[in-house]
C-alpha cells in the first residue's frame, strides 16, 4: 500500500520521535544500521523531511537529526505526503480509473471505508502518539 520510502520514513521517524533530542542527535548512516534500511536512500529521505520541516538537523560534529516538540505533533500523513503524496487514499483500490462511491469497483464499499479510517487515524495521531506507544511497549517499529 505504502512505498518501500514512505515505510522507511515512518520507520526512521518514529525512531528519531523515541530514541533522540534536541541534545541526543543521530547521524542518517546510524538510524538506517539501527532500523535496518540502507543508508543512502534513508539519508534522500532524511533531506527530504528535514526540508518539509517534519524533522530537524544540524551540521557538525555533535550534529545529526532529531525531532523538535512541535515536530512531535505532526502527523503520519504529514510523512506520507511528503515522501509520496496522497494519491493512494484517492485512487481505487484495485486500480480502476474511474470508481467512485456512484460508480463503484466489486470491493469499493469494502475499501474505502478502510481507507477512510487510516487515512482518519494517520491524521489524527501524533508522532508524539505513536512514539509513546512504542516506549510503552504496546508496539514497535524497529528491533533494536
Amino acid at each position: 500500500m505504502l512505498s518501500n520510502q514512505s515505510k522507511y520514513a515512518i520507520r526512521a521517524v518514529l525512531y528519531l520521535a523515541v530514541k533522540t533530542s534536541q541534545d541526543n542527535k543521530l547521524g542518517s548512516k546510524t538510524v538506517a544500521e539501527l532500523i535496518d534500511v540502507p543508508a543512502p536512500f534513508l539519508a534522500k529521505i532524511f533531506q527530504k523531511l528535514s526540508k518539509a520541516k517534519i524533522i530537524s538537523s544540524t551540521k557538525g560534529p555533535n550534529g545529526g537529526f532529531y525531532l523538535t516538540k512541535k515536530e512531535l505533533s505532526n502527523n503520519l500523513l504529514n510523512i506520507i505526503d511528503c515522501i509520496d503524496g496522497l494519491e493512494f487514499f484517492k485512487t481505487c483500490f484495485v486500480g480502476l480509473p474511474k470508481c467512485s462511491d456512484e460508480n463503484p469497483c466489486a470491493i469499493h464499499h469494502i475499501a474505502s471505508p478502510c481507507r477512510d479510517t487510516l487515512m482518519k487515524e494517520l491524521k489524527e495521531r501524533t508522532i508524539a502518539e505513536f512514539a509513546e506507544d512504542t516506549k510503552d511497549g504496546k508496539s514497535f517499529i524497529f528491533l533494536k
